[in-house]
């Protein structure tokens, strides 16, 4: 036992945010685990409380999931965590760096400054815009800017009439006025996970989607299995996560007939596909390195 208090950020109950709470008990004997909805930021004296504790005493805190979906509020709440930061907990990851990859915006323009391949993208606010760039693309994937696993996405064809196409993106544009645009790819019904922590590469899984589906998300349907990537794609994997610099995160790669892409740096990280896709103990990897930073 290290002694070290370390509390995991969540959701209660759930498997990822309970399987680190474990992994972290059992090295440490220390046991936190808070939803953000429960803390209170007190700006005068800088402290973070949970009911009676006090968040800026710990050692460390990791951030394994802030909100069940996201949404601009979710950015709030982590800015919260700044004010740990300052006291001195150290914070997995760092907050400024979760913030910039919660906006599916900015962590695109992040990946595409640093020159990383992507699908096809373009953004506006414009619905005369959009129909032109669905028309253009054949098909398209609006995406709104805060989700995860493909929750509020929708496909819209060029194959469609023009009132067709106009009323699918009215339809979005309503709770997504800055419209994200991706080209769909043909991507053989698989997409892969690669797994990083500390900014080691630790492994891939591959996400094989359900017939009947359009993209390979578990919420669809899709299931974990493994994957053996070429080498070249883990060095575009590295150099997308270094962009961040993470302590744990998963970077969604596919490849395509033009050659592999990325889609996005994941601010968390998933050890369910680690877990049953490559057989990887992600949450007792991440207890590891949580406690050897912080006793640097």
């Amino acid at each position: 036992m290290t002694g070290l208090k370390i509390a995991v950020i969540g959701i209660p109950g759930k498997w990822s945010t309970e399987v680190l709470a474990d992994a972290i008990e059992a090295k440490t004997g220390f046991r936190l685990v808070l939803d953000m909805g429960q803390i209170t930021a007190d700006l005068n004296t800088g402290y973070l409380w949970a009911d009676e504790i006090n968040l800026c005493g710990l050692d460390g805190i990791i951030v394994k999931k802030i909100s069940q979906e996201y949404s601009p509020n979710t950015l709030d709440r982590i800015e919260l965590l700044r004010l740990a930061e300052q006291q001195g907990v150290r914070v997995f990851s760092k907050s400024e760096t979760i913030i910039r990859m919660i906006d599916r915006l900015s962590c695109t323009v992040t990946l595409r400054n640093g020159a990383i391949p992507m699908p096809e993208t373009q953004v506006t606010e414009d619905v005369s815009t959009a129909v032109s760039i669905v028309q253009a693309f054949g098909t398209a994937v609006f995406k709104p800017l805060y989700s995860t696993k493909a929750r509020g996405m929708c496909l819209v064809s060029a194959d469609q009439s023009a009132a067709e196409i106009i009323k699918q993106i009215d339809v979005f544009k309503a709770k997504n006025p800055m419209m994200y645009i991706q080209k769909k790819l043909d991507l053989q019904g698989r997409d892969y996970g690669m797994v990083f922590l500390g900014g080691k590469y630790l492994g891939a899984y591959a996400r094989v989607s359900e017939e009947q589906s359009w993209n390979t998300t578990i919420n669809s349907g899709g299931k974990y299995a493994a994957y053996a990537p070429q080498q070249s794609i883990i060095n575009l994997a590295h150099k997308a996560e270094s962009l961040f610099g993470m302590d744990f995160t998963t970077v969604d790669v596919a490849e395509t007939k033009e050659g592999p892409v990325v889609f996005e740096v994941s601010a968390f990280g998933g050890f369910k596909g680690a877990k049953d896709g490559i057989g990887i103990d992600a949450a007792d990897l991440y207890a590891d390195y949580a406690i050897t930073e912080l006793e640097k």
